[in-house]
């Protein structure tokens, strides 16, 4: 039964129409659940990768947020690259997308940034408290970290639309 699948006109036997199959099968009903996610993985790796070259040493102590590429930034740029691509500019699934990803973005850059170096300024005050617990200071992003993200999310999508 499985060798059996629908491809173009016909039916065609063998595992070249099942990976095909497969693949439209993604491409037109998943890939508005799954680019999300792999624009998130992507850019994760990525981030694992640079601060590991930047510390020379796997740098697992260093994931979390902030950061060069910035995950949050390519999630949403995914979302709003693939809605873009498949469904137009002019549709209100686009608008509401392009809204959200600005709302991240400046998020990321602004509020979160600030967060962080609160963060520093809290931890140089409590420094000789011995039971203070240290405050993440790594928060928020710069814009090249936001630049970078928005880039590995369009490229995310750029295999999954035009390949």
């Amino acid at each position: 039964f499985y060798s059996l699948l629908p491809c173009g006109s016909g039916v065609v036997f063998g595992h070249y129409c099942q990976l095909n199959f497969i693949l439209d099968c993604f491409v037109n009903y998943y890939s508005y659940l799954i680019t999300p996610f792999l624009a998130w993985l992507v850019a994760g790796c990525l981030k694992f990768l640079i601060n590991s070259i930047k510390a020379r040493q796997l740098a697992f102590g260093l994931i979390g947020y902030g950061g060069l590429p910035s995950n949050h930034s390519a999630i949403v740029s995914s979302m709003v690259a693939l809605i873009a691509f498949k469904e137009g500019i002019d549709t209100p699934a686009f608008g509401v997308a392009l809204t959200l990803a600005f709302i991240v973005l400046l998020d990321a850059n602004s509020l979160r940034r600030a967060v962080g170096k609160h963060a520093v300024a809290i931890n140089k005050l409590a420094k000789d408290d011995p039971e203070y617990q240290q405050l993440r200071e790594r928060m928020g992003h710069t814009k090249i970290e936001i630049l970078a993200g928005v880039i590995v999310g369009v490229a995310v999508v750029y295999p999954i639309v035009f390949i």
